[in-house]
């Protein structure tokens, strides 16, 4: 059987991280090998993962590199033909492994299957199961009675989509230059997923790998709450990666029920704003280099449903597939040129 690396980055949650790790030995089939990106250490993760003997390696900075920065050099540093993206609050299942590898195969990535406690909304690409809120009280027993009736159920099932945990060929993912940096911790996945699909990746999702998420309950979330009022180091880094991705895709993210990526075209946009004002300034984020496609608005007339056409823009121009000027709403659009450019984002 192949084997496999777990990429996991942390920061300051050894709390989930013990559960998390401490799952992957014990359920893994495969003599897996797991690799820790600690970011930030202030509660003795370090000294827990050397005890361990986990591989890991440290951020030395005061300021932390990030999530993206962390998958990325775990992933360098892998020895195995596969890596699998694992987050700290994750506790594996028994067979997830050996599901995953089933349907590994290059130019494919595989994802297992979330059972999640009942603090996000219910979708077709997970199960909502409350087997405990925090690694102290999780119902492990109940946990892997539930996962062995599940197996059984779901067999052979796939659907098409990704999220984390996902596996891919370590070859794969470095040909298209891995995690973009620019994220941070913050959408850097949905950049990935995108240009998996670009780059004629399959994304499947297989029924019988399972893990318990304790979502997003380490970090910045400790205990399930999202503290920005009291770091804006965080909060800024939120709003940079949205920029970020708002630049370099020209639309916000899409997925449909099964969590599976929906692209739209991506084209060189130029905005003019006239009459400008400080609610429009964050507008400039929504558009790339070029003038393909020039964009005029009015800032004293320029409404919320110019707005909803603003961020349907990519999709509205597709659908006109003309040269030539129009109005839409408030906003004059011209198109002098229809040149689908998203080929060009699949490498870093």
């Amino acid at each position: 059987m192949k084997k496999i690396t777990f990429c996991i980055p942390s920061k300051d949650n050894l709390r989930y991280l013990k559960s998390s790790i401490n799952s992957i030995l014990k359920n893994n089939s495969s003599g897996a090998d797991i690799i820790v990106y600690v970011d930030s250490d202030k509660d003795g993760t370090s000294k827990w993962l050397e005890k361990k003997g986990i591989k890991y390696l440290k951020n030395n900075s005061s300021k932390p590199k990030g999530i993206a920065y962390g998958y990325n050099r775990c992933i360098e540093l892998a020895k195995t033909d596969i890596v699998c993206m694992f987050h700290a609050d994750m506790y594996m299942a028994k067979g997830f492994d050996t599901a995953l590898l089933r349907y590994i195969k290059p130019k494919t990535v595989v994802s297992g299957t979330r059972i999640e406690p009942p603090l996000h909304p219910e979708g077709k690409e997970k199960i909502i199961q409350n087997f405990g809120m925090y690694p102290e009280d999780f119902k492990v027993k109940v946990f892997n009675e539930f996962v062995d009736k599940s197996i059984v159920e779901f067999k052979d099932k796939i659907t098409k989509g990704i999220f984390a945990p996902w596996a891919i060929y370590k070859k794969d993912i470095i040909e298209i230059g891995m995690h973009d940096e620019q994220f941070h911790s913050y959408h850097e996945d949905s950049d990935i997923f995108n240009r998996f699909i670009l780059q004629g990746y399959n994304l499947i999702q297989t029924w019988e790998g399972f893990v318990y998420h304790l979502t997003c309950r380490g970090g910045q979330f400790q205990d399930g709450i999202e503290k920005v009022t009291q770091d804006k180091s965080f909060h800024n880094m939120k709003i940079n990666a949205a920029n970020h991705y708002l630049k370099k895709w020209g639309s916000w993210i899409k997925n449909n029920e099964f969590s599976h990526p929906v692209l739209s075209p991506v084209y060189r946009k130029k905005i003019i704003i006239n009459n400008e004002n400080a609610n429009l300034i964050s507008l400039y984020n929504w558009f790339n280099e070029g003038e393909d496609v020039v964009v005029t608005i009015d800032g004293n007339i320029f409404t919320q449903q110019d707005f909803q056409y603003i961020t349907q823009l990519n999709d509205i121009i597709s659908d006109s597939g003309e040269i030539g000027e129009f109005k839409l709403g408030n906003i004059q659009i011209k198109i002098n040129k229809i040149e689908d450019i998203s080929n060009q984002l699949i490498k870093i």
